[in-house]
């Protein structure tokens, strides 16, 4: 990755949005904190907006009311004509967009950082949009260094030729934490914005490298004839995730006489 080029241009508006899925409480939790208490996301140079993301999903304790609003953000949703037939996410995520954005416009905030959490082993993960997000790569660096017990892992979510269509894509830059226990959290939370400060008094952030994972292809569970799951994700894979001595391992407890093993290449 190359570095960061100096002079550049500070980032002054950033928001830390939670609850993009209803029921992930790690952000919801943050959100509804930092909206009572906003002044522990300030810094000198920039300020910071909390948003609670989906609020009717929240009080549902659901991930969504009718469709996932971390896959709306796309130009087809966000730019067709509203109808009061419209998905209650759709609707979201055109107010979002007016209030982060518009995507792709100069008048976009600066910088988006996504709060999830998830039941899968994961870990702390940090997802960007592509290895070309040099800004997002460099705050992802930063964060495996000032926490390498935590063994950050980096996910690039966009395919080639795919348009974006998470929240944080409607800043100039964006990015999304799957999040541990809520003081890790928040401690994550404050580097990243301890990075900007750097960023915006304008610290060197040299060249580096470092190991990121994109989607090459998807493993579903074993079915039924009926389309019923006919297995669980091995115990094998239970432990942690180490992405590349997984290939050759069985991917789910089999029924009797056979088991699945996960295939493919490093990539």
């Amino acid at each position: 990755m190359c570095s960061l080029p100096v002079p550049r241009e500070p980032l002054r508006r950033v928001a830390v949005t939670g609850g993009t899925h209803g029921n992930e409480m790690s952000g919801v939790y943050l959100a509804r904190h930092w909206l009572q208490a906003p002044a522990e996301l300030q810094r000198l140079s920039f300020s910071t907006v909390p948003v609670l993301a989906n609020p009717a999903a929240t009080a549902a304790c659901r991930r969504y009311v009718d469709d996932d609003l971390n896959r709306t953000f796309t130009s087809s949703f966000l730019n067709s004509r509203p109808t009061p037939d419209d998905p209650y996410e759709v609707t979201r995520a055109r107010e979002l967009n007016q209030l982060l954005g518009p995507k792709a416009s100069g008048q976009a905030f600066d910088f988006v950082l996504d709060l999830h959490n998830t039941t899968a082993n994961m870990g702390t993960c940090l997802i960007a949009k592509s290895s070309h997000e040099v800004f997002a790569m460099h705050l992802c660096h930063h964060l495996q260094l000032q926490y390498p017990e935590l063994s950050c892992q980096v996910f690039l979510y966009q395919q080639s030729g795919e348009e974006s269509y998470n929240l944080d894509s409607l800043a100039k830059n964006g990015l999304a934490l799957e999040l541990d226990p809520q003081p890790q959290g928040v401690t994550l939370v404050a580097t990243v914005l301890d990075f900007i400060e750097l960023f915006n008094q304008g610290t060197a952030f040299p060249a580096f490298e470092m190991e990121a994972y994109r989607p090459v292809g998807v493993v579903d569970f074993p079915r039924t004839d009926a389309g019923n799951l006919a297995g669980t994700v091995h115990t094998q894979l239970q432990v942690g995730v180490d992405f590349p001595t997984l290939i050759g391992k069985p991917s789910f407890p089999p029924p009797p006489g056979h088991r699945a093993l996960i295939s493919g290449e490093p990539a």
